[in-house]
């Protein structure tokens, strides 16, 4: 198994996505790429601690690819909005890929590559590419928290 990080807004709609993809064996929404050890999800809104929502993705690579994961983010979100989605405005809410290994970082640049030739974007492309960084698991209640709902997502 491999593991996969998106941040591209509200971390319930993007946990739905993976969720529901052949060859995701799991997801679980949390906390990414900021200084403050365990955080809470208020602190995280608060603006103050530099962490994104993001999904961490546990896929199997023989069913899914990087590649298609990756496809899968830029379709769920706009990676034109610079530190929001929508109504969900904050640096909590940007769009970013963590890496978890070179080939990842080399797969997400080139996505990214085809992505600004693809003429699908009328705005420059926001999306950041860095290193992953420690991983803090979102309480509970974030947790699938579209499907424990029933809804089919909580789309923009």
């Amino acid at each position: 198994m491999e593991k996969a990080t998106f941040g591209a807004g509200c971390f319930w709609h993007v946990e739905e996505v993976f969720r529901q993809s052949q060859g995701v064996v799991s997801t679980q929404v949390g906390y990414m790429g900021g200084s403050k050890e365990n955080p809470t999800y208020e602190e995280v809104c608060s603006h103050t601690t530099g962490h994104a929502e993001v999904v961490e993705v546990t896929f199997d690579p023989f069913r899914v690819s990087y590649d298609e994961l990756l496809r899968l983010f830029w379709e769920c979100h706009d990676p034109t909005q610079f530190n929001r989605q929508g109504p969900d405005v904050g640096s909590n809410y940007r769009s970013v890929i963590f890496c978890h290994s070179s080939d990842q970082i080399d797969l997400a640049r080139a996505s990214l590559e085809r992505e600004k030739g693809s003429g699908r974007r009328r705005l420059p492309i926001v999306t950041e590419i860095v290193a992953a960084a420690v991983f803090w698991r979102a309480e509970e209640y974030h947790q699938q928290y579209v499907a424990r709902r029933g809804g089919g997502s909580c789309s923009l």
